[in-house]
């Protein structure tokens, strides 16, 4: 199915939503449970729309199911830092307490939470990149794509040790990096 849609198959397409849907909105509404209860974007438009751009997608062969989900969580990221930067460039609500990636994996999100600064997680995804594109690749299928250590190691062909280990040293290197470099 996927490599069908991928070529332009309508039907294939279509026949591809109700099987990936379920796993794009649990995604989705993981990434969303971590954002301010007043949130504009709500997990099923993000899962529409990235479904949307992953159909769009005539140009990539899907090699199986991983690699379409680490797709999806690029997509998912893109979206939510747009969205991000929309609303940091309104009038009102750019200046909220950002939450850290620290808390955002680790403390259960609440309508009361801030929300996680998408825009400084994206400057500071830029900047591991920068220095490490792997770790920053484990860090968008773990935390965007929310895929398993073992669904990550299948779609960057290593072993799943290693990501654990890579995971493990980005979110200690963003934590500082958001944090200013602060203890803690």
């Amino acid at each position: 199915m996927l490599h069908d849609a991928s070529g332009g198959s309508r039907a294939a397409a279509d026949d591809l939503l109700p099987v990936v849907y379920d796993e794009l909105r649990r995604l989705a509404q993981s990434r969303m449970a971590q954002e301010r209860g007043d949130h504009t974007l709500q997990a099923t438009a993000l899962v529409h729309e990235a479904y949307l751009k992953l159909i769009d997608q005539t140009r990539v062969a899907w090699q199986n199911r991983a690699h379409f989900f680490a797709v999806a969580a690029k997509a998912i990221r893109r979206i939510l830092i747009d969205h991000a930067r929309a609303r940091k460039s309104a009038k009102r609500g750019g200046d909220e307490a950002p939450l850290s990636l620290d808390d955002a994996l680790t403390v259960p999100a609440s309508p009361d939470d801030p929300g996680l600064d998408f825009l400084a997680l994206h400057t500071a995804l830029e900047k591991l990149a920068a220095e490490d594109p792997v770790k920053e690749q484990v860090v968008e299928l773990r935390f965007f794509g929310g895929l398993t250590g073992k669904e990550t190691a299948e779609v960057l062909g290593v072993d799943p040790r290693t990501v654990d280990r890579y995971w493990q040293y980005a979110r200690a290197w963003l934590y500082r990096e958001l944090t200013g470099g602060a203890d803690g």
